[in-house]
């Protein structure tokens, strides 16, 4: 049996909702992410760990800075060193825009790093861990701009290019498997979006240019474990074989407020796997709503922070009130009632309108759908028909791929 550690979107750099230090030149927030990383180190060493795959996105831009290729490959090392072989898979924010350039994880490949393999395309690997052997086909990000960049396909439609390159993806990942060793366990790495995922916070980059994959694929028999990456939001897709998005090690934004975040430890065996999901200490993420019921705005707001700990998190206040309480309501206060704060991110005055706007008759704002919000709106501005109607398909698309 072999024990194996997957995590993934590790997004160093990232530093949203974070304060520049100018002792280390470096966001406050970096602490966040080496924490989480250095959580998945002690436990990978602590606890009998055979094999650590990494699911992609080491970095938030693919042109990371000397400190924190460092404070990446210090960690891995760490790992490395023991025995325990690590497998760093190429995600969508470690691949550059130019084809020529190397991407943000080369390095371990041209150094030769022992018991770190690089997986930059699609291919097998037949690793011996402390648990026995195990392989271990890996698919890095491949977006569109794989085909666009070729004169054959600089003419097709978005749909034609993903048609054709789900297609390449297939015919490697059929031939790959074809060529498997079905007496070993086998396990699937892939950096992608994959039907019936739920997305996170980072569905409103991705829509619309993920190629995603079906489950025919991803779901194959021929694997024993499933390890994704790419998606943020640690979800389970599928049992048999066992389908796994480990989902990020710390929070981005508040889009993740809600998600726990850590890895996940797979016991796989030929035939079966079974997985623990582990959660890292992640910064809070806390939305504090008020209502102003009323003549004292700041009463309301001051009871509504008191009722959560804000200590440590980062914080956003959105208060509703009417037009009239609106100069009632001192941030600067807030603030301070909200000091113990990591960071606060926004006070949002959500001011009630009375005087609202007709559309349609005696429809108002609030009883139309967003489409039909959409479509006044393209009216009013004497959108042609044709226009519109194009508009609105994208529309229904968005809404339709929305969670």
């Amino acid at each position: 049996m072999a024990r194996i550690l997957h995590f993934s979107d590790l997004h160093l750099g990232a530093e949203s909702y974070g304060r520049f230090d100018p002792e280390t030149g470096l966001s406050s927030r970096m602490g966040d992410f080496t924490a989480a990383f250095d959580h998945v180190v002690a436990y990978a060493l602590q606890n009998d760990i055979h094999l650590v795959l990494f699911a992609g996105d080491a970095y938030k831009t693919c042109d990371p800075s000397p400190t924190l290729q460092r404070e990446f490959a210090h960690r891995i090392a760490q790992m490395a060193r023991a025995g325990i072989p690590v497998v760093l898979l190429v995600g969508n924010h470690d691949v550059p825009n130019a084809r020529g350039r190397a991407n943000a994880v080369t390095i371990f490949e041209t150094l030769g790093v022992e018991n770190v393999y690089v997986a930059s395309r699609p291919q097998t690997w037949h690793i011996e861990t402390r648990g026995g052997p195990i392989q271990v086909l890996t698919l890095p990000w491949l977006g569109r701009s794989i085909l666009t960049s070729l004169d054959e396909h600089k003419n097709k439609s978005i749909e034609e290019i993903q048609q054709t390159l789900l297609e390449k993806v297939e015919n490697v990942l059929l031939g790959e498997i074809a060529a498997l060793d079905p007496t070993q366990p086998a396990v699937l790495l892939a950096h992608a979006s994959v039907f019936g995922a739920t997305f996170g916070s980072e569905r409103r980059t991705i829509l619309g240019r993920d190629l995603l994959l079906p489950a025919s694929l991803y779901a194959n028999p021929a694997f024993d474990y499933v390890a994704l990456g790419h998606i943020h939001k640690h979800q389970v897709l599928n049992d048999a074989p066992l389908v796994v998005y480990s989902g990020s090690l710390e929070r981005i934004d508040f889009g993740e407020e809600n998600d726990d975040k850590g890895f996940v430890v797979a016991e796989v065996t030929k035939g079966r796997a079974r997985y623990t999901f582990v959660q890292t200490p992640a910064r809070k993420f806390i939305t504090i709503r008020v209502q102003v019921t009323g003549q004292d705005p700041m009463s309301d707001i001051a009871k509504a922070i008191e009722q959560v700990d804000v200590r440590d998190a980062v914080v956003r206040l959105i208060v509703r009130a009417c037009a009239e309480h609106e100069p009632l309501i001192d941030d600067r206060a807030c603030r301070q009632l909200l000091r113990d704060a990591f960071y606060i991110a926004a006070i949002v005055r959500d001011i009630e309108r009375f005087n609202r706007i007709k559309l349609g008759g005696a429809d108002s704002v609030e009883s139309l759908t967003p489409r039909q919000l959409l479509e006044q709106y393209l009216r009013s501005k004497n959108t042609s028909q044709e226009r519109i109607h194009i508009l609105l398909e994208y529309a229904d698309r968005l809404m339709i791929s929305g969670e």
